[in-house]
């Protein structure tokens, strides 16, 4: 068989690499929905600054559960992304807090300047909502994928950028950004992300969260690659490897202290994004390391500086290794690699 044919069974799904129950590899009977308008909706009854934006997407972010309930504080601004930013900065300036979202290959790549001149230059209190990131927009191709954003918003003076794990966590992140008195950048997946908490955590920014402990290797993951990093850590004990999790939600600013504490301890450290690995956590967790003087086995983990092809999610994750399995590959590639350097 062809590598153009092998490429073809994995993006149309029948190298058995997708789930049966659903078209994407996802069972989306165990998974909630988006929970982002209806939350806002229950927040906005106690805040009245709160106000939702979105570029003709209402449907795809669930920004019309709350529209459904307050008319008069959401605007469709139509497919006007960058006009959106815009107005949502302006809003802020007279006092309201705006939640704009469209999804993150827009909102980051295509309105970059406007994040980053109208709303962190400012310091305005505007909440960026970039979902359906990374490759969950498969069949879209590289127009909707949200790949470079991580790598981008976090060079952005004064924009905080955070990730959500899961609904719950999605909740809390929400919570908090009412709090917070600058621009903020929220990564949001496809809204059916697994459960990683099964109640809303309690969020500090800046401070990552450890969900699970091990001593021999540490697994830095954000967003949708928390869930099944804490499935290659399974994979991994079953081998006798004791890994730690860390959902590094919180990217900019980052958790030095997580990451540091996390060399020390385990003594090897994989990133795990749903990105390219250029620019991103991997690079971040890096610049910490190195700049600390801290000598650790190290590798990032994500896609590749390249443009990722047309498929399912669900493939797509299984090719760049970036689910369970793969995941726990890549750690023992790495755990040998440093035990092959000591020799």
């Amino acid at each position: 068989m062809t590598e153009a044919q092998d490429q073809s069974e994995i993006f149309n799904g029948t190298a058995g690499l997708k789930d049966a129950r659903s078209a994407d590899g996802t069972d989306a009977r165990a998974i909630p929905a988006f929970v982002f308008g209806a939350e806002l909706a229950d927040l906005a009854e106690r805040d009245p600054r709160i106000v939702v934006l979105t570029a003709d997407l209402g449907r795809s972010n669930r920004a019309l559960d709350f529209a459904a309930r307050h008319p008069d504080r959401f605007v469709n601004v139509g497919i006007a992304e960058k006009n959106m930013i815009t107005i949502a900065a302006g809003m802020a300036s007279c006092g309201y807090v705006p939640f704009a979202a469209t999804f993150g290959s827009f909102a980051a790549l295509l309105c970059a300047e406007q994040i980053r001149t109208d709303c962190a230059y400012p310091n305005l209190p505007v909440r960026i909502v970039g979902h359906h990131s990374g490759m969950s927009m498969g069949f879209y191709g590289t127009s909707h994928h949200s790949l470079e954003d991580l790598g981008m918003m976090r060079t952005i003076a004064d924009l905080t950028v955070v990730c959500a794990t899961d609904t719950n966590h999605l909740r809390a992140l929400l919570r908090l950004s009412l709090h917070h008195p600058g621009a903020m950048y929220l990564r949001l997946g496809r809204g059916r992300d697994p459960e990683v908490y099964d109640a809303v955590p309690d969020l500090v920014l800046g401070r990552a969260q450890t969900v699970r402990d091990g001593a021999d290797l540490t697994i830095i993951a954000t967003g949708s690659e928390v869930h099944p990093a804490l499935g290659a850590a399974e994979l991994l004990a079953a081998q006798g490897v004791s890994t730690r999790v860390v959902d590094m939600w919180t990217i900019s600013p980052l958790d030095r202290d997580a990451v540091l504490d996390a060399a020390n301890a385990t003594g090897a450290i994989l990133t795990v994004e749903e990105g390219n690995v250029t620019g991103g956590l991997g690079t971040a967790v890096a610049e910490v390391l190195f700049e600390a003087g801290v000598r650790v086995a190290f590798r990032r983990h994500g896609v590749p500086d390249e443009h990722v092809p047309v498929g399912p999610p669900a493939g797509l994750y299984a090719h760049y290794r970036l689910d369970a399995p793969g995941i726990a590959a890549v750690a023992q590639e790495l755990l040998t690699t440093n035990e092959g350097n000591r020799a």
